[in-house]
């Protein structure tokens, strides 16, 4: 007993912090962060070599903090880290203090960055196009008017749904498919999906993520079912016909743009791909301020 009370805390804590987090690993399946399982596995789990990838850590780095090696850890590795394994919060808080890492478990995180000045300038500038701020989940960050007109059935625009900032994921699948604003459903939404589960493997295990994912989950069987399917595809530009009540059918090309300092954000840009459907677009831009509501550009 004396000699383990004479130890330095780091040597008493480090044995436990690699046993933990080979607990932790044992866990975790391929198929539970989108990986297909592989032959030849000789333990449970994730290999080190995947824990490190997928938290984006170096192999030999997360090889000594397992092992238990006098290595320093910073509070976003550990996140990283504590996303791959799918730690809950006091498992999390529990990686921290065998790290000796001070705890913070209200840091803000990334996914509703702030939305400049500039940017909400250059989405208005882009008008006759209706264009729109997303981030990686389809957070409707900021709009253009143009863009809210487009959307707007029945004199509402998107709703803001559960997570207290308006969706358009939320918005498409919790409608009837008649409401829907957007034609080709059952071409559309896979695609969207699809893209979000691509962004979603970099966000395995955060808790508003997940949260996000199973309460959609709850309320659309459809959005279930294709979850379940596991397809993966990226951004692209591609033509979606959308309905509105008042012009009919407008047939838009969408198209991306990255914006600095805005990680996983993109301004989405839909311009008319026919003649027709740009008069449509004419038409709800000279409608004036009919069913706008004001202040619901930016969320």
């Amino acid at each position: 007993m004396t000699i383990v009370a004479t130890l330095p805390t780091q040597r008493r804590r480090r044995p436990e912090l690699a046993a933990f987090l080979r607990s932790r690993r044992a866990r975790v399946t391929p198929e539970d962060v989108g990986m297909p399982p592989g032959l030849r596995r000789r333990t449970p789990g994730l290999r080190r070599e995947e824990v490190a990838q997928l938290s984006g850590v170096g192999v030999t780095w997360y090889t000594w903090l397992e092992q238990g090696r006098p290595i320093n850890a910073s509070a976003q590795v550990l996140d990283a880290v504590a996303r791959t394994l799918r730690l809950d919060r006091p498992e999390r808080e529990h990686l921290y203090h065998l790290a000796e890492v001070p705890y913070a478990p209200d840091r803000p995180t990334p996914d509703i960055p702030e939305v400049s000045p500039e940017i909400q300038g250059i989405l208005d500038a882009l008008d006759p196009l209706p264009a729109v701020l997303y981030n990686a989940r389809y957070d409707v960050l900021a709009t253009n008017v143009l863009y809210e007109r487009l959307l707007m059935q029945n004199g509402e625009g998107l709703d803001t749904g559960p997570f207290g900032i308006r969706n358009v994921l939320w918005a498409l699948f919790s409608v009837p498919a008649p409401n829907c604003p957007v034609v080709d459903r059952k071409r559309e939404l896979p695609l969207m999906v699809a893209q979000l589960r691509g962004a979603y493997g970099r966000h395995v295990g955060e808790p508003d993520w997940e949260e996000f994912v199973r309460r959609l989950a709850e309320a659309s069987p459809e959005f279930a079912r294709l979850w379940r399917s596991g397809d993966v595809v990226p951004p692209g530009t591609r033509v979606k016909t959308f309905r509105h009540e008042l012009v009919g059918e407008v047939r838009l090309t969408s198209v991306s743009l990255s914006v600095n300092g805005m990680p996983e954000c993109r301004i989405v840009t839909y311009t008319p791909s026919d003649e027709e459907s740009r008069r449509g677009i004419e038409t709800l831009r000279t409608m004036g301020g009919t069913g706008v509501v004001d202040g619901a550009r930016t969320m």
